[in-house]
């Protein structure tokens, strides 16, 4: 486990072309965002070192909101951004918060769960960054959302309100020992938000429709739809359900746009995490040798568009598909099998009948 830092000692500071290019290995596609995201890296680290020489300065936090489609790489982009920064990192769901004094987790402890990925390191924690999910999900509920008026909104407009020191930056107090029912009845440590990076991530899948587009598109088109090329405004988002509040302290919004079939095909066999990659290395370890053929990879990525959820369902797809051998490794050690066009249509057919043509000749053999 790596040592902790201290105050003394000076803090490494990556340039935002080297953060992009460190997350350009691993994310395929979405430049806006990768630039976005490297250059409030930089800034993040700049002020975390600015503020170790002098607690004068007061440079505020530049807080990013991602949104863009289900399996466009919101996530993936967070995780590797801290990764590439090499600070603690969480993952937290919006949904799973309710105002405090309601049943339900408080939003104080996704601070004590960053805590738990930093060793309990405060000094650590403090320069962390938390990836908040599913935002779109706490959009006000309540009626009349212009006005504010109407019953009150424990899981949506409350949560919201209840993110606004964390977003800021404030002194919380966070609970120790977290995975109990009783977690608010434990022990607290104070740790300050101010240098906390916050990263916010929703689809806003049904925003056009109550943008008063009169349209139900949203990201759910195909591209080249008109919802699609339409840029997202924070009047859009406010009208949405988003207290004006809460985008004013993520002051980064940055539109994803859904994977085409280039950059689909590139996730696929691309990154060093890639989905074959994986796949290869599982039936590796079984002593199969897997070859895909250039047609059978158009196939996987054709009936992964079909479906709709982008990078994230590839993945479902490629275990669909190679269930069977997967099963039969065991058996077929010392093989080479090849998976070619004919084949992968046969099985995307008894996967989803209509969507691929079973032509060919099953062409899954071991040599």
């Amino acid at each position: 486990m790596k040592p902790p830092l201290r105050l003394d000692e000076p803090l490494p500071i990556l340039t935002p072309r080297e953060i992009h290019a460190s997350l350009s290995r691993w994310v395929i596609g979405q430049e806006p965002a990768k630039r976005a995201l490297a250059i409030a890296a930089y800034s993040h680290l700049k002020r975390v070192a600015m503020r170790r020489a002098s607690r004068e300065v007061a440079v505020q936090k530049s807080n990013v909101l991602l949104v863009g489609p289900t399996g466009c790489g919101k996530t993936h982009l967070a995780r590797h951004l801290a990764r590439v920064l090499e600070v603690p990192f969480h993952v937290a769901d919006a949904t799973e918060f309710t105002e405090a004094g309601y049943y339900g987790k408080d939003v104080e402890t996704m601070i004590g769960e960053l805590l738990l990925r930093a060793s309990h390191s405060i000094e650590d924690a403090q320069r962390g960054i938390v990836f908040v999910d599913e935002v779109d999900k706490i959009a006000r509920r309540s009626q009349p959302a212009r006005g504010g008026a109407g019953q009150r909104d424990i899981g949506g407009e409350g949560v919201q309100q209840a993110l606004l020191k964390l977003l800021e930056g404030r002194e919380v107090h966070v609970p120790l020992g977290l995975g109990g029912p009783q977690w608010a009845r434990r022990d607290t440590v104070p740790v300050d938000t101010t240098d906390i990076l916050f990263v916010c991530a929703g689809t806003f899948s049904d925003l056009f429709a109550y943008a008063g587009d009169g349209r139900s598109l949203g990201f759910g088109a195909r591209p080249g739809a008109a919802a699609a090329r339409r840029r997202i405004r924070p009047r859009d988002l406010v009208e949405y359900g988003m207290l004006a509040e809460f985008l004013g302290r993520l002051p980064v919004m940055v539109q994803l746009d859904e994977l085409g079939p280039e950059a689909l095909l590139e996730v696929l066999t691309g990154p060093p995490d890639a989905v074959l990659r994986q796949m290869r290395a599982l039936l590796a370890a079984d002593g199969v040798e897997l070859d895909v053929t250039d047609g059978a990879l158009h196939e996987l990525v054709a009936f992964a568009r079909e479906r709709g959820a982008g990078a994230r369902g590839l993945r479902a797809v490629v275990e669909e598909v190679l269930a069977e051998l997967l099963f039969e490794a065991p058996e077929r050690s010392g093989t080479r099998v090849l998976l070619d066009a004919g084949w992968v249509r046969a099985r995307l057919e008894a996967i989803g009948p209509g969507i691929a043509g079973a032509e060919g000749p099953e062409r899954l053999a071991g040599a």
